[in-house]
């Protein structure tokens, strides 16, 4: 009577790269593998000892785990899912052992553990699910070519290409033995993979680790627990780096303190920032020009809306009340304007729906999304609720129904670079097999509304305002010491009621705002406390300085 053991060293599943080829998946270390109990001794007692010096763990604990395995399995440190990587020469040293039950092997570590950044909500995970497996792979597990058990995509680019990922088989460690699981002479250990070499496949995604780095460094500076800040390449709208706050741990998913959603892709009230689909929208259905003036005595006089300068700002241009973030001329703007003008300007900068990469028609003849969780936001509940004067202006500020994701609202600022073209942010740019071969190229996407586009001129008096913003409106203080004349606005947002009611800082920008400019950023600040000062331009302007080649120093003027 034989049995066998089995060890997954590889499940084959395809690996991801970031734009310039530095793997963010697929790790292989030398592994510590073990068997279960092989019914005669390990070794001898020094040579357990040896081996725990190795491992750098207590000889007892080393004991203790090799003596309670039921399956096949390799030494990770604690607290960790991974398996620990020995050096060539630990390895070596423990081949000399001599050990029974116990190998040194090729392990390949899904998440690496010396990425420089921490683990991407991009990227995603895997898990077990069962019963999604079964929906989706009956086929495959009647083939025997899949496992109920194996591990699938469960969020991010890891749920959206899980299809193409999943690779056509595994990589096992095989040890057969005798019915007590004592070693047979001659068949011992082999190690058993597929024989293909287009497998597996690499992704090449758009995200760069330098400037994913300086995003979490920013972050981390700012002391920001809960949030997202999207970066997009201001060329073609790739994203560059995407953080989400709280982090997660890809093998531990609903640890405490930690978040596996994604927040950049989450829709939430954008505040302020909306006025720039409000200032579009009356720009375009011709309700006002940059000519007009207004006078802000701080209340509104309906619906119980006032300015957030509650004495007021006095007489305003319309660039000047962008600039200071006027609620009472945004609130007037919006009520001179039909809803539908409000919804369908938004649709046409890329707000209010998916924006995301996306094929009707993938390279395998089914459609294809890469973000999938990405939320489509929402500017109106409905088109009754946009006929009420209060949702109206509510809306035209940025509150009531209006909800934004920040690849939405980092996107809008390169639909303005671009004079009103709006693009389908990617963050993948090809795949192909393991030989090098072509499977799929994914180009550089336009992401038009079925309403148009706003006209140039639109977009050119919305980036002078978003200029103004930095230069001597809301953003001016926090972005005065950059070297570098930035643009953007800022916004923040109420968000919940009673004892759970906070605020929401966003600040969209880009940069340099004088020549071409290189980076379009959105960041926002989730839970901060009622009352605070806007934190979000003061992290973008500190994330700015550190992406922008040094300068001596900005021009004197912004506009």
């Amino acid at each position: 009577m034989q049995r066998s053991d089995r060890l997954v060293l590889d499940s084959g599943r395809g690996q991801f790269l970031d734009r310039n080829g530095r793997k963010l998946t697929g790790e292989t270390v030398w592994a510590l593998a073990a068997f279960p109990e092989p019914g005669v001794p390990r070794g001898t007692e020094e040579s357990m000892s040896r081996l725990a010096a190795v491992l750098r763990t207590e000889p007892e604990r080393l004991v203790k785990w090799l003596s309670e395995l039921r399956a096949a399995d390799v030494w990770k440190d604690p607290g960790r899912d991974e398996a620990r990587g020995l050096t060539d020469e630990e390895a070596e040293e423990v081949r000399r052992m001599d050990l029974t039950g116990i190998a040194v092997l090729p392990y390949r570590n899904r998440y690496p553990l010396n990425l420089p950044v921490s683990p991407l909500h991009a990227i995603g995970y895997v898990s077990q699910n069962p019963e999604r497996l079964r929906r989706l792979y009956g086929e495959e597990l009647a083939a025997r070519s899949m496992r109920v058990t194996d591990r699938i995509g469960g969020a991010g680019l890891e749920l959206s290409l899980d299809r193409l990922l999943k690779g056509i088989g595994r990589t096992e460690a095989i040890q057969v033995t005798d019915a007590a699981r004592r070693p047979l002479q001659g068949l011992g250990l082999r190690v058993t993979a597929p024989d293909n070499p287009h497998y597996p496949l690499q992704v090449k995604t758009t995200l760069d680790l330098d400037v994913q780095r300086k995003v979490e460094q920013a972050l981390a500076k700012h002391g920001v627990e809960q949030g997202a800040v999207v970066v997009l390449d201001a060329a073609n709208a790739d994203i560059l780096a995407m953080a989400s706050l709280p982090a997660f741990h890809p093998d531990r998913i609903g640890e405490d303190a930690t978040d596996e959603r994604n927040h950049a892709l989450i829709a939430i009230p954008p505040g302020s920032v909306f006025k720039t689909v409000t200032l579009a929208a009356a720009l375009e259905a011709g309700v006002t020009d940059e000519d007009e003036r207004f006078r802000c005595q701080g209340e509104y006089g309906r619906y119980g809306l006032h300015c957030w300068r509650r004495e007021g700002h006095g007489v305003l241009t319309l660039e000047q009340a962008y600039a200071e973030s006027c609620n009472v001329v945004f609130a007037a703007l919006a009520e001179r304007l039909h809803p539908e003008a409000l919804r369908k300007t938004a649709d046409k900068l890329g707000i209010g729906r998916q924006i995301g990469w996306h094929s009707g028609s993938f390279a395998d003849g089914k459609p294809l999304r890469l973000l999938e969780e990405e939320e489509a936001g929402a500017v109106f509940l409905d088109a009754k609720n946009g006929l009420d004067g209060g949702v109206r202006t509510g809306t035209g500020i940025g509150q009531r129904d209006v909800k934004i994701t920040p690849l939405q609202a980092a996107n809008l600022a390169v639909t303005l670079l671009h004079g009103g073209r709006v693009f389908a942010p990617r963050i993948s740019s090809e795949i192909r097999y393991a030989d090098g071969g072509l499977l799929a190229k994914l180009p550089t996407q336009a992401s038009p509304s079925v309403y148009g586009a706003i006209r140039p001129e639109t977009a050119a008096a919305l980036r002078r305002a978003m200029k103004a913003v930095a230069a001597e409106g809301t953003a001016a203080q926090s972005l005065a010491d950059a070297k570098h004349a930035l643009a953007g606005k800022s916004g923040t947002a109420e968000v919940g009621v009673g004892k759970t009611r906070s605020n929401a800082h966003w600040f969209v920008g880009y940069g340099p705002a004088d020549g071409t400019a290189r980076y379009a950023v959105a960041v926002l600040i989730e839970r901060q406390p009622i009352g605070l000062r806007n934190r979000a331009a003061a992290l973008f302007g500190d994330l700015m300085e550190s992406l922008l080649p040094t300068v001596d120093k900005k021009p004197a003027s912004g506009k």
